[in-house]
């Protein structure tokens, strides 16, 4: 797992995790607004606003990707 700095060519979408750095957790981000210098994101359970470089994006390799995978349950497979 690898965190790099958000610049203004960096794409922040909904719904992506994010680190916050202050606090050192991860949050999942509500919305990106370049224009404010500010991202909202959700940490545990609360709203938090803040300025864009108190936030980091992570990046995982297609290894690290494909462990932490989600798997569908099998319970209402046929067969």
């Amino acid at each position: 797992m690898e965190f790099c700095d958000i610049t203004s060519e960096t794409k922040v979408y909904p719904g992506e995790y994010l680190l916050y750095k202050p606090k050192m957790e991860i949050v999942v981000c509500g919305a990106y607004l370049p224009t404010k210098d500010q991202i909202r994101a959700l940490m545990r359970g609360n709203l938090i606003e803040d300025k864009i470089h108190n936030f980091q994006k992570i990046k995982l390799d297609k290894k690290e990707r494909k462990k932490r995978a989600a798997t569908r349950c099998k319970g209402c497979g046929g067969g």
